[in-house]
């Protein structure tokens, strides 16, 4: 493992992500474990997509008591059926939220024909129960949650908006294996803003895999601007970077 510091943002480079993913999920189990001993439950976060695959895996096999865990995520598309597997609400239902007792589990509703009262109504969740940890990844071309880089802003006013989705993004869900074309890929979700994600206390952020390269590269690089979401994790006084070989492979 190799492991520096860009700015405030600690990075740990793994041989390959599933060493990557367990010790990721040591490191949030640990954390959970000391919030423990001074707080009766912990806010998390949980980021859906198959980035976070062998994290999720890990955390589910932890004997944690889950029961003192709040869990929220962090982003949904609007308009996909129900049962849509690609609904990010299904994919974490699947990989973590019905295998584990959560104290409760909150779901972005992409389906509600009120946008607009259902980020009022997030927003309020939030509010009531501030983020103690996020765990996340990075897009392709750099967002963190749904927060393109048309849409990002490092100030937003919201906790929770509506934003349209760009073309790289969409295609990243293509690439991922998660639409068959990116015509089926929606053009609009919900998704927490970059304040509502840099309010946590914690932020654990795992990044696999070779179309990761460029995206990770920017954020460790580049100027901390809008133009490259990911980057503004360079200023939270204690988040974490988890990569692989093949994300970290234009570092060195």
């Amino acid at each position: 493992m190799k492991e520096f510091k860009v700015d405030t943002l600690q990075v740990k480079v793994y041989a390959d992500r599933a060493a990557m993913g367990e010790a990721a999920a040591i490191a949030v189990i640990d954390k959970i474990t000391e919030l423990f001993t001074t707080q009766a439950y912990v806010n998390i976060i949980f980021a859906a997509a198959p980035s976070q695959n062998e994290f999720l895996a890990a955390l589910v096999k932890s004997s944690l008591d889950w029961t003192r865990v709040r869990a929220f995520h962090m982003d949904e598309y609007i308009g996909l059926r129900e049962e849509a597997p690609q609904r990010f609400g299904n994919f974490l239902q699947e990989k973590i939220f019905g295998k584990l007792p959560f104290a409760g589990i909150h779901f972005l509703n992409g389906n509600t024909t009120a946008a607009e009262q259902e980020c009022n109504r997030y927003t309020t969740l939030l509010k009531e129960y501030p983020v103690d940890i996020v765990c996340m990844g990075i897009g392709e071309n750099g967002h963190i949650a749904f927060n393109d880089p048309p849409v990002a802003d490092f100030k937003d006013g919201y906790l929770v908006k509506v934003v349209e989705l760009d073309q790289p993004c969409r295609q990243q869900q293509v690439n991922d294996g998660c639409f068959a074309t990116i015509d089926d890929v929606p053009n609009n979700a919900i998704t927490l803003t970059i304040p509502a994600l840099m309010a946590a206390r914690y932020i654990y952020c795992m990044v696999p895999g070779p179309t990761k390269a460029q995206a990770v590269f920017n954020t460790l690089n580049k100027e901390i601007v809008e133009q490259y979401p990911s980057t503004v994790l360079r200023r939270h006084d204690n988040a974490i970077l988890y990569l692989d070989e093949f994300s970290s492979d234009m570092l060195y």
